[in-house]
Protein backbone atom coordinates (compact mmCIF):
# COMPACT_ATOMS: atom_id res chain seq x y z
CA UNK A 1 0.00 0.00 0.00
CA UNK A 2 2.04 3.03 -1.30
CA UNK A 3 2.22 6.77 0.56
CA UNK A 4 1.16 9.24 -1.41
CA UNK A 5 4.48 11.90 -1.18
CA UNK A 6 4.30 15.71 -0.65
CA UNK A 7 6.25 18.38 -1.55
CA UNK A 8 7.51 20.95 0.96
CA UNK A 9 4.77 23.51 -0.09
CA UNK A 10 2.27 20.90 0.53
CA UNK A 11 1.66 19.72 -3.39
CA UNK A 12 1.59 15.53 -4.64
CA UNK A 13 5.53 15.15 -5.14
CA UNK A 14 4.27 13.32 -8.31
CA UNK A 15 7.78 12.41 -9.58
CA UNK A 16 8.70 11.31 -6.45
CA UNK A 17 5.63 8.81 -6.15
CA UNK A 18 6.23 7.55 -9.25
CA UNK A 19 9.50 6.70 -8.52
CA UNK A 20 8.75 4.99 -5.77
CA UNK A 21 6.16 3.23 -7.36
CA UNK A 22 8.58 2.22 -10.37
CA UNK A 23 10.68 1.03 -7.39
CA UNK A 24 8.48 -0.87 -5.98
CA UNK A 25 7.27 -3.06 -9.30
CA UNK A 26 10.86 -3.70 -9.39
CA UNK A 27 11.74 -5.09 -5.94
CA UNK A 28 8.75 -7.50 -7.03
CA UNK A 29 5.78 -5.98 -4.78
CA UNK A 30 2.82 -5.21 -6.57
CA UNK A 31 1.16 -1.77 -6.22
CA UNK A 32 -1.94 -0.71 -4.00
CA UNK A 33 -2.78 2.88 -4.51
CA UNK A 34 -5.75 5.49 -2.93
CA UNK A 35 -5.35 3.03 0.15
CA UNK A 36 -5.74 4.28 3.74
CA UNK A 37 -1.63 4.94 3.27
CA UNK A 38 -2.47 6.76 -0.06
CA UNK A 39 -4.87 9.20 2.22
CA UNK A 40 -7.76 8.38 -0.10
CA UNK A 41 -9.90 9.24 2.87
CA UNK A 42 -8.67 12.70 2.09
CA UNK A 43 -8.80 12.72 -1.47
CA UNK A 44 -11.80 14.15 -3.92
CA UNK A 45 -12.67 12.62 -7.07
CA UNK A 46 -10.77 14.23 -9.35
CA UNK A 47 -7.53 13.60 -7.03
CA UNK A 48 -8.29 9.77 -6.79
CA UNK A 49 -8.59 10.11 -10.60
CA UNK A 50 -4.97 11.53 -10.93
CA UNK A 51 -3.33 8.75 -8.75
CA UNK A 52 -4.63 6.21 -11.23
CA UNK A 53 -3.07 8.29 -14.21
CA UNK A 54 0.03 8.23 -12.80
CA UNK A 55 0.19 4.72 -11.48
CA UNK A 56 -0.89 4.00 -14.58
CA UNK A 57 1.79 6.35 -16.42
CA UNK A 58 4.17 4.89 -14.01
CA UNK A 59 3.84 1.33 -14.46
CA UNK A 60 3.11 1.24 -18.23
CA UNK A 61 -0.07 -0.32 -19.76
CA UNK A 62 0.13 -3.94 -18.78
CA UNK A 63 1.96 -4.10 -15.02
CA UNK A 64 -1.32 -4.65 -12.79
CA UNK A 65 -1.94 -2.84 -9.42
CA UNK A 66 -4.32 -2.81 -6.52
CA UNK A 67 -6.79 0.72 -6.02
CA UNK A 68 -8.64 1.42 -3.38
CA UNK A 69 -12.89 1.99 -4.09
CA UNK A 70 -13.66 4.64 -1.05
CA UNK A 71 -17.78 5.79 -0.85
CA UNK A 72 -17.62 7.09 2.50
CA UNK A 73 -19.68 10.61 2.75
CA UNK A 74 -21.07 10.07 -0.75
CA UNK A 75 -24.80 10.14 -0.99
CA UNK A 76 -26.79 8.43 -3.43
CA UNK A 77 -27.63 4.17 -4.31
CA UNK A 78 -24.57 2.56 -2.48
CA UNK A 79 -23.94 0.13 -4.79
CA UNK A 80 -24.16 2.39 -8.06
CA UNK A 81 -22.01 4.72 -5.82
CA UNK A 82 -19.25 1.48 -5.54
CA UNK A 83 -19.86 0.13 -9.06
CA UNK A 84 -19.16 4.01 -10.47
CA UNK A 85 -15.87 3.57 -8.65
CA UNK A 86 -15.09 -0.23 -9.49
CA UNK A 87 -15.45 1.45 -13.45
CA UNK A 88 -13.24 3.86 -13.34
CA UNK A 89 -10.80 1.36 -11.25
CA UNK A 90 -10.85 -1.12 -14.00
CA UNK A 91 -10.72 1.36 -16.91
CA UNK A 92 -6.93 1.94 -15.75
CA UNK A 93 -7.07 -2.25 -15.98
CA UNK A 94 -6.67 -1.96 -11.89
CA UNK A 95 -8.12 -4.62 -9.60
CA UNK A 96 -10.44 -3.16 -7.25
CA UNK A 97 -10.44 -3.07 -3.34
CA UNK A 98 -13.41 -1.98 -1.81
CA UNK A 99 -13.58 -0.01 1.38
CA UNK A 100 -16.27 -0.62 3.90
CA UNK A 101 -18.83 2.16 4.67
CA UNK A 102 -20.41 3.10 8.09
CA UNK A 103 -23.81 2.89 5.57
CA UNK A 104 -23.31 -0.58 6.31
CA UNK A 105 -22.81 -0.96 9.40
CA UNK A 106 -25.58 -2.94 11.66
CA UNK A 107 -27.14 -4.39 8.69
CA UNK A 108 -27.74 -8.05 8.80
CA UNK A 109 -25.04 -10.83 7.49
CA UNK A 110 -27.40 -11.48 4.80
CA UNK A 111 -28.13 -7.42 3.64
CA UNK A 112 -24.79 -7.38 3.53
CA UNK A 113 -23.58 -9.76 1.32
CA UNK A 114 -25.85 -9.36 -1.18
CA UNK A 115 -25.08 -5.56 -1.22
CA UNK A 116 -21.28 -6.70 -2.08
CA UNK A 117 -22.44 -9.65 -4.61
CA UNK A 118 -24.47 -6.58 -6.69
CA UNK A 119 -21.06 -4.32 -6.08
CA UNK A 120 -18.61 -7.66 -7.53
CA UNK A 121 -20.96 -8.76 -10.47
CA UNK A 122 -19.74 -8.66 -13.51
CA UNK A 123 -16.10 -7.97 -12.63
CA UNK A 124 -13.10 -9.86 -13.22
CA UNK A 125 -11.62 -9.62 -9.67
CA UNK A 126 -12.86 -7.87 -6.72
CA UNK A 127 -10.62 -8.33 -3.28
CA UNK A 128 -12.97 -7.19 -0.39
CA UNK A 129 -11.95 -5.28 3.18
CA UNK A 130 -11.84 -5.48 6.64
CA UNK A 131 -10.73 -2.83 8.07
CA UNK A 132 -10.40 -2.29 11.89
CA UNK A 133 -11.84 0.83 13.23
CA UNK A 134 -8.67 1.94 15.10
CA UNK A 135 -7.66 2.65 11.36
CA UNK A 136 -11.00 4.93 10.47
CA UNK A 137 -14.14 5.16 11.49
CA UNK A 138 -15.88 3.48 8.33
CA UNK A 139 -14.15 0.12 9.38
CA UNK A 140 -15.58 -2.86 10.16
CA UNK A 141 -14.48 -6.29 11.54
CA UNK A 142 -17.10 -8.52 10.12
CA UNK A 143 -19.13 -11.93 11.39
CA UNK A 144 -18.28 -14.93 10.49
CA UNK A 145 -21.54 -15.68 8.48
CA UNK A 146 -20.82 -12.25 6.90
CA UNK A 147 -17.00 -13.75 6.02
CA UNK A 148 -18.16 -16.67 4.68
CA UNK A 149 -20.78 -15.26 2.59
CA UNK A 150 -18.18 -12.75 0.81
CA UNK A 151 -15.65 -16.06 0.28
CA UNK A 152 -18.41 -17.44 -1.89
CA UNK A 153 -19.44 -14.19 -4.14
CA UNK A 154 -17.29 -15.76 -7.26
CA UNK A 155 -15.81 -12.10 -8.46
CA UNK A 156 -13.85 -11.63 -4.97
CA UNK A 157 -10.85 -13.38 -5.02
CA UNK A 158 -9.61 -12.16 -1.67
CA UNK A 159 -9.68 -10.19 1.31
CA UNK A 160 -7.44 -8.22 3.14
CA UNK A 161 -7.71 -8.20 6.97
CA UNK A 162 -6.93 -5.68 9.07
CA UNK A 163 -8.24 -6.10 12.87
CA UNK A 164 -4.68 -5.88 14.23
CA UNK A 165 -5.70 -9.39 16.03
CA UNK A 166 -3.88 -12.40 14.63
CA UNK A 167 -5.91 -14.60 16.12
CA UNK A 168 -9.10 -13.60 14.20
CA UNK A 169 -7.34 -13.71 11.48
CA UNK A 170 -5.92 -17.27 12.14
CA UNK A 171 -9.63 -17.96 11.94
CA UNK A 172 -10.20 -16.27 9.02
CA UNK A 173 -7.07 -18.65 7.03
CA UNK A 174 -9.34 -21.52 8.78
CA UNK A 175 -12.97 -20.68 6.84
CA UNK A 176 -10.89 -19.89 3.78
CA UNK A 177 -9.44 -23.48 3.88
CA UNK A 178 -12.50 -24.95 4.46
CA UNK A 179 -14.85 -22.71 2.41
CA UNK A 180 -12.88 -21.79 -0.46
CA UNK A 181 -9.62 -22.79 -0.50
CA UNK A 182 -8.24 -20.52 -3.05
CA UNK A 183 -9.93 -17.41 -1.52
CA UNK A 184 -6.90 -15.11 -0.32
CA UNK A 185 -6.30 -13.41 3.01
CA UNK A 186 -4.01 -10.27 2.64
CA UNK A 187 -3.00 -9.44 6.03
CA UNK A 188 -3.09 -5.68 6.93
CA UNK A 189 -1.94 -6.97 10.49
CA UNK A 190 1.40 -4.40 11.08
CA UNK A 191 2.41 -5.26 14.22
CA UNK A 192 1.83 -8.83 13.29
CA UNK A 193 4.00 -9.34 9.53
CA UNK A 194 4.89 -13.09 10.02
CA UNK A 195 1.38 -14.47 9.24
CA UNK A 196 3.04 -15.15 5.84
CA UNK A 197 4.58 -18.09 8.05
CA UNK A 198 0.50 -19.15 8.74
CA UNK A 199 -0.46 -18.73 5.07
CA UNK A 200 -2.04 -15.23 4.82
CA UNK A 201 -0.29 -13.10 1.89
CA UNK A 202 0.01 -9.46 2.56
CA UNK A 203 -0.94 -6.01 1.86
CA UNK A 204 0.69 -3.62 4.31
CA UNK A 205 1.54 0.03 4.93
CA UNK A 206 4.37 -0.96 6.33
CA UNK A 207 5.72 -2.08 3.15
CA UNK A 208 5.80 0.73 1.62
CA UNK A 209 8.60 2.11 4.36
CA UNK A 210 11.32 -0.23 2.74
CA UNK A 211 9.86 -2.36 -0.36
CA UNK A 212 13.38 -3.98 -1.33
CA UNK A 213 13.67 -4.91 2.21
CA UNK A 214 10.45 -6.59 2.21
CA UNK A 215 10.91 -8.27 -1.51
CA UNK A 216 14.07 -9.64 0.19
CA UNK A 217 12.25 -11.34 3.40
CA UNK A 218 9.97 -12.92 1.58
CA UNK A 219 12.56 -14.59 -1.01
CA UNK A 220 14.26 -15.26 2.38
CA UNK A 221 10.95 -17.05 3.34
CA UNK A 222 10.76 -18.77 -0.01
CA UNK A 223 14.12 -20.28 0.32
CA UNK A 224 14.17 -21.40 3.43
CA UNK A 225 16.64 -19.16 4.26
CA UNK A 226 17.66 -18.56 7.93
CA UNK A 227 18.26 -15.35 8.04
CA UNK A 228 15.00 -14.52 7.01
CA UNK A 229 13.74 -14.42 10.68
CA UNK A 230 16.43 -11.45 11.55
CA UNK A 231 15.31 -9.81 8.68
CA UNK A 232 11.67 -9.86 9.60
CA UNK A 233 12.40 -9.16 13.30
CA UNK A 234 13.99 -5.99 12.14
CA UNK A 235 11.24 -4.65 10.15
CA UNK A 236 8.75 -5.89 12.88
CA UNK A 237 10.70 -3.50 15.15
CA UNK A 238 10.31 -0.31 12.34
CA UNK A 239 6.18 -1.60 12.07
CA UNK A 240 5.63 -1.53 16.35
CA UNK A 241 7.25 2.10 16.34
CA UNK A 242 5.73 3.40 12.97
CA UNK A 243 2.11 1.75 13.87
CA UNK A 244 1.97 2.89 17.47
CA UNK A 245 -0.81 4.59 18.75
CA UNK A 246 -2.23 7.31 17.72
CA UNK A 247 -2.22 4.40 14.45
CA UNK A 248 -3.21 6.70 11.39
CA UNK A 249 0.07 8.63 12.61
CA UNK A 250 1.61 6.38 10.62
CA UNK A 251 1.58 7.89 7.31
CA UNK A 252 3.52 10.82 8.87
CA UNK A 253 6.24 7.96 9.55
CA UNK A 254 6.03 6.73 6.62
CA UNK A 255 6.86 9.83 4.85
CA UNK A 256 9.70 10.75 7.22
CA UNK A 257 11.59 6.98 6.76
CA UNK A 258 11.17 7.63 3.61
CA UNK A 259 12.76 11.07 3.49
CA UNK A 260 15.42 9.69 5.60
CA UNK A 261 16.11 7.64 3.13
CA UNK A 262 16.17 9.94 0.11
CA UNK A 263 13.13 8.65 -1.21
CA UNK A 264 10.95 11.68 -1.25
CA UNK A 265 11.55 15.00 -1.24
CA UNK A 266 10.09 16.19 2.96
CA UNK A 267 8.32 14.54 5.31
CA UNK A 268 5.50 15.96 5.28
CA UNK A 269 2.17 13.62 5.54
CA UNK A 270 -1.20 14.75 3.94
CA UNK A 271 -2.00 18.42 5.53
CA UNK A 272 -5.57 16.68 7.31
CA UNK A 273 -3.38 13.91 8.74
CA UNK A 274 -2.67 13.19 12.26
CA UNK A 275 1.44 14.18 12.88
CA UNK A 276 3.81 12.77 14.86
CA UNK A 277 6.24 14.41 17.18
CA UNK A 278 9.43 16.66 15.79
CA UNK A 279 11.64 13.79 17.38
CA UNK A 280 10.00 10.57 14.85
CA UNK A 281 13.35 10.94 12.57
CA UNK A 282 15.25 9.91 15.88
CA UNK A 283 13.69 6.90 16.54
CA UNK A 284 13.09 5.83 12.54
CA UNK A 285 16.89 6.26 12.46
CA UNK A 286 17.40 3.68 15.10
CA UNK A 287 14.84 1.09 12.93
CA UNK A 288 16.98 2.52 9.75
CA UNK A 289 20.23 1.72 11.08
CA UNK A 290 19.47 -1.95 12.67
CA UNK A 291 17.54 -2.67 9.05
CA UNK A 292 20.36 -1.25 7.50
CA UNK A 293 23.01 -3.70 9.71
CA UNK A 294 20.68 -6.74 8.96
CA UNK A 295 21.42 -6.55 5.41
CA UNK A 296 24.87 -5.31 5.54
CA UNK A 297 24.28 -2.21 3.75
Amino acid sequence: AVVLPYEADGKVAVEAFQNHLKATHRAGLMNAVNMDTGYVNFLNESEKRNVLSWTRDALGKNVPFVAGAYVEGQEGDLIQLYRHELDIITSFGAIPIIFPTARLHGKKSKEKVESYRLICQGYPQVLGFELSPKFAANGEIFDDSTVRGLMEIPEMMGMKHSSLDRMLELDRLAVRDNVRPDFRIFTGNDLGIDMIEYGSDYLLGLATFAPEKFAKRDRLWETGHSSYYELSDALQYLGNVAFRDPIPAYKHSAAVFLHLNGRIPSDLPHPKNLKRPTWEAEILEDCRTRLCSVTGE
